[in-house]
């Protein structure tokens, strides 16, 4: 009821001899839908701050107000140097304006999302803070007072419709009767009711309740978590606890959110993972190749792609081996002992990389347990905060530049794409970092991290340069080229494209591209 007819006169009626004589110093804004005006009295500055948000229009009235010396905006500069005569409250109307000297009005139209300041001369609108609703600028201020009846026979008349009749009581008001069985009394009991409603509207008490939202009531309805005498009061407490207990919400909810779509792609990751794992251990041919070779090379003459030989371990099974026909059966068998190594390898890393991400789900799991059970806004940003959800200005943070990936303790961090890997060389990379690459194409920059004291083992070097010759265009081949360097023999030139750089001192290296 915060934009209520009922309300609203009580708050213009007291802040009439608040402004009145004031004059107006500034008018401005400084975010999208919020005015702020400063009205210059015998001691301390008075402040009207208007939020018109379509989603939460509301008025309140801070002591003080530090305007910010960017991104603000003067608006209704014709309200500068101007008294304050007056302030007009429009009958049964969810508006008032304030009068100022040489015919100047400044009208508060609080209709929820079509909320609006305008300001006129001589009667005329001259100015619209929204001015996306059109009719406003053609709006009439003498068409705004609305009439009721008040008397028993329209009240008889009009009783399969109430709430078109009674059309200032708003929502609360009929939740507040219903609860109250209106709809069973009698015509006479109702029609008392409506008459100790609306003196309670005329003389009321201000409450702060709470139900699906916080609201403002003229009755005591709801969850009641604030009670006050007046008005000015009143509007201060709602609007602050009404903000506090939204952005409680929204960051809640955006933490929750965060933290759901993290377990969900990490799940999604163990998954792909375990399945690739049960696929690399169940296919061990590359050993039983090489060995197949190694005990029939005299049946392999030269020139053969292929051979059909027999299968150890089931008589009668014949398996056929690729063979690459322009080397020896020796070193076709070497090549498959190497791939079989590979595989070794690979499982090993995708059970590590299991392992890392059961720890992390159940972190995330942990994390979101906590948030769910925050209930208060204080203790939720602290919680973020402490768990790293959010950054230093407790917004949620922004994805890293980077994949990260573990391998014998040490961190491998390949970037996401050509404008990240500028970041992950440049802002995150030190220089005793090592910097790989796929030699001569486009690609992910991968850098390993330096750990102090440790050199870096020559498998977590081979462990990176396969994930760089993934993330680049040579994925597909047999054997990429990858160099390898300190960080601090990268450089960028002044004008280079996104993920350009230039390599002053590398060593080349070629492993099979694996992910």
């Amino acid at each position: 009821m915060h934009n209520n007819y009922y309300f609203l006169r009580q708050l213009s009626h007291a802040l009439t001899p608040l402004l009145q004589g004031t004059v107006v110093s500034e008018c401005f804004s400084q975010n999208k839908d919020e005015l702020i005006i400063r009205f210059e009295t015998r001691t301390d500055p008075f402040f009207i701050k208007a939020s018109l948000d379509p989603a939460f229009s509301c008025l309140s009235l801070p002591r003080e107000f530090n305007r910010a010396r960017k991104n603000s905006v003067d608006l209704f500069e014709k309200l500068i140097g101007h008294y304050v005569t007056g302030i007009r409250q429009f009958t049964n109307e969810r508006s008032f304006a304030i009068l100022f000297t040489e015919d100047i009005t400044l009208l508060f139209k609080m209709h929820g999302n079509r909320c609006n300041i305008i300001l006129f001369e001589k009667n005329i609108p001259i100015e619209l803070f929204r001015n996306n609703i059109a009719g406003d600028a053609t709006l009439d201020m003498d068409t705004l007072d609305r009439t009721i009846d008040w008397s028993y026979e329209a009240f008889l008349q009009k009783r399969s419709n109430l709430q078109a009749l009674y059309f200032t009581f708003g929502k609360i008001i009929w939740k507040y009767l219903a609860a109250k069985k209106f709809e069973t009394l009698s015509p006479e009991q109702q029609w008392q009711e409506i008459q100790a409603v609306k003196q309670q509207l005329e003389n009321p008490t201000y409450f702060i309740a709470q139900a699906d939202s916080v609201y403002l009531s003229l009755v005591r309805y709801g969850n009641i978590v604030g009670e006050f005498g007046e008005p000015l009061k009143a509007i201060n407490d709602f609007f602050y606890t009404y903000t506090h207990q939204a952005a409680f919400i929204r960051e809640k909810a955006s933490a929750m959110a965060t933290l759901r779509n993290k377990i969900q792609g990490s799940e999604q990751y163990y998954q792909k993972t375990f399945d690739k794992l049960a696929e690399v251990e169940n296919d061990q041919h590359y050993k039983i190749w090489a060995d197949l070779i190694m005990a029939n090379m005299y049946q392999i003459k030269p020139g053969m792609d292929k051979i059909m030989l027999p299968d150890f371990y089931h008589e009668n099974n014949l398996i056929e081996v690729k063979l690459k026909k322009d080397i020896s059966p020796q070193k076709n068998a070497e090549a498959y002992y190497r791939k079989a190594k590979n595989q070794h390898i690979e499982i090993q890393r995708l059970q590590q990389s299991l392992e890392t991400k059961e720890k992390e789900i159940a972190r995330l799991k942990q994390q979101l347990q906590i948030i769910e059970g925050a209930d208060e806004l204080k203790s939720l940003r602290k919680t973020i905060s402490h768990e790293g959800l959010a950054d230093e200005k407790g917004k949620q943070s922004a994805p890293l530049p980077f994949h990260e990936f573990e391998h014998s303790g040490f961190r491998i961090w390949v970037g996401r794409n050509a404008q990240s890997n500028d970041i992950l060389t440049f802002k995150y990379g030190f220089k005793e970092d090592l910097w790989l690459h796929a030699k001569d194409v486009a690609g992910s920059h991968v850098l390993i991290k330096y750990q102090s004291g440790k050199n870096f083992p020559k498998d977590v070097i081979e462990r990176a340069a396969q994930l760089a010759a993934y993330n680049s265009k040579r994925k597909t081949e047999t054997l990429c080229p990858v160099v390898v360097t300190p960080k601090k023999f990268v450089r960028k030139r002044k004008g280079d494209p996104a993920g350009a750089v230039v390599v002053e001192r590398e060593e080349v290296i070629l492993v099979e591209p694996m992910k």
